[in-house]
């Protein structure tokens, strides 16, 4: 392993390693750094750098942004869904690589990087418009995993987005439908679609997620006993794209039903077996619940759930509410409803009940609000006795 010191000038210096030949032009390749200060302090940084090398660092420690982007995607690829790689790529392209693309790992700062989210908080938007706190939050996020790898790789002695300082995000507020809409989005849907109006119902009753409903299969469903497992999750908006993963907890859960609810997903299960025979075919194994091939061998898209939901709700003249609302109009009904928090966690799929304490903390504020008053009327009942 060589190096060297060259002084550049009063009180700066500029420290040089050898890491090898390069494997496709079989050039030197050199890890430099300038350093200011004194000559001890430069010696020390200089055996600094020969600890790096020494501890993996080879010709990648020249490497650029692009070229560990490239290799990190050719690992990363195969255990990412589609719709994140496809997400990482669009930052990657529009963000990321048109400012960072060339510049090499090892000369990255921390204050490069807040430059940079600063740059892109006052325009990166579209037409130099500003980007939201959010997106630059998950470009910040991406860069950080990219350049861990880089330090796995020795690439880089330690992750300069570790210590940065992106945008803080305000959580947004939690929009709850009333009951009064649940109940016209399952009959309107029902009323032009069996299958549609099934699914909505499910949704409000157990807080599915949208990915979850659509990987359903009638094998997950026990009707005697009133019990559905949920142990996956379709991801990916094109047809060549759809893939089946875990759940977003990688673990599966067991949700009841109540007697409707059973009563509604029996009756599908009549229709589909009545549609498999009209068509002289026969539900697959593995049949999906929510199917348009007459085998149940082809899932719904997560994609035409959202369409179709905004269609019945422009239809149905309802405004402000997405398919993932059905998710919080479940959550803070079995709240207010006084089932305990670990068990509303257990059913929407929750890591713990940390997150839906997180999640729902402006809901529960008001509900602990609502408390105090029934004790304090509870109280004063009894006063007066």
């Amino acid at each position: 392993m060589r190096g060297h010191l060259e002084p550049r000038g009063k009180g700066t210096w500029r420290a040089k390693v050898f890491v090898g030949f390069d494997k496709d032009t079989n050039r030197r390749m050199y890890l430099t750094r300038t350093i200011h200060g004194t000559k001890r302090h430069a010696e020390n940084v200089m055996r600094q750098l020969l600890v790096e090398v020494g501890g993996g660092a080879d010709a990648s420690t020249e490497g650029t942004m692009a070229q560990l982007v490239g290799r990190w995607l050719e690992i990363a690829s195969d255990s990412l869904s589609p719709t994140t790689l496809k997400e990482y790529k669009r930052l990657l392209d529009r963000h990321i690589l048109p400012s960072l693309g060339k510049r090499k790992i090892r000369s990255l700062r921390t204050s490069d990087l807040d430059a940079f989210y600063a740059r892109l908080k006052k325009s990166g938007g579209n037409h130099g418009r500003p980007l939201s706190a959010q997106s630059v939050r998950h470009i910040h996020t991406l860069i950080h995993r990219i350049l861990s790898q880089a330090v796995k790789w020795g690439w880089a002695s330690s992750n300069p987005a570790s210590q940065t300082s992106p945008p803080k995000v305000r959580s947004s507020q939690i929009v709850v439908p009333t009951a009064r809409q649940v109940v016209s989005l399952i009959d309107g849907a029902k009323s032009s679609s069996q299958s549609f109006g099934c699914l909505i119902r499910l949704a409000a009753i157990t807080g599915a997620r949208r990915g979850e409903l659509c990987a359903l299969k009638w094998s997950d469903v026990d009707l005697d006993k009133g019990i559905l497992t949920i142990s996956s999750s379709i991801v990916g908006d094109r047809i060549d794209e759809v893939v089946e993963k875990d759940t977003k907890t990688h673990s599966s859960r067991t949700i009841a039903l109540d007697k409707d609810t059973c009563k509604v997903l029996g009756d599908w299960r009549d229709t589909c077996d009545d549609r498999a025979r009209k068509c002289s075919a026969k539900l697959v194994p593995k049949a999906y619940i929510f199917s348009d091939a007459p085998d149940g061998s082809a899932c719904w898209r997560p994609g035409k759930v959202t369409l179709a939901f905004s269609r019945l709700c422009k239809r149905l003249e309802i405004d402000g509410v997405r398919f993932h609302d059905l998710r919080h109009f479940a959550a803070t009904r079995m709240l207010a409803g006084g089932v305990p928090v670990k068990t509303v966690s257990g059913r929407l799929g929750h890591a713990n009940a940390a997150t839906t304490l997180n999640v729902y903390a402006h809901f529960l504020q008001a509900s602990d609000v609502e408390a105090a008053d029934v004790l304090s009327e509870l109280l004063e009942q009894n006063g007066k006795d």
